[in-house]
């Protein structure tokens, strides 16, 4: 067995102790390896499906079902734009529209470079702060649609962000 292979065990071994055999864990052990890796590598989730004794079926299930879980590496920026009830309605829509303009991609897509990977969030519960845009979990509150190019500008070859789960 390769070292790769070995520290993917050891890692997987770790989530699989603290969830293995514990009612509604499956989710939490998703999270905890998307932590790991930033998305769910298909060999991360055929080796928990087998430390863990679940169906592989049945984590793509999980995986598949909720919207933050990731099959695919983030880039290395994760911009999340609220889409709740206030966000919305204090210019949300905007937002998106200006993001993909500016990125060139869609919802749940990496541009090309792997800079980027924008995605909407449902509420981020800021609410008082509306429209709110994460970038790399840093809340940027009250964003106007023509302020928001320069905050991703301003991300351009900098270091990785945390590849968030949201």
């Amino acid at each position: 067995m390769a070292v790769a292979e070995q520290t993917l065990v050891d890692d997987i071994a770790i989530i699989s102790k603290r969830w293995k055999n514990k009612e509604g864990s499956l989710i939490m052990a998703l999270h905890d390896l998307q932590s790991r890796f930033g998305y769910i590598p298909r060999d991360a989730a055929l080796e928990l499906a087998r430390q863990m004794e679940i169906p592989l079926a049945r984590i793509y299930e999980v995986i598949t079902f909720y919207h933050l879980f990731k099959l695919e590496p983030p880039g290395k920026h994760v911009v999340s734009v609220c889409m709740g009830t206030a966000c919305y309605m204090k210019g949300g829509e905007k937002l998106l529209e200006k993001a993909k303009e500016t990125l060139g991609i869609e919802p749940g897509e990496t541009t090309p470079d792997g800079e980027f990977h924008l995605q909407v969030a449902r509420c981020l519960g800021c609410c008082g702060l509306a429209p709110v845009v994460t970038i790399n979990e840093e809340l940027l509150a009250k964003v106007r649609a023509e302020d928001l190019e320069n905050h991703l500008s301003a991300c351009k070859g900098k270091e990785e962000g945390k590849g968030d789960a949201s």
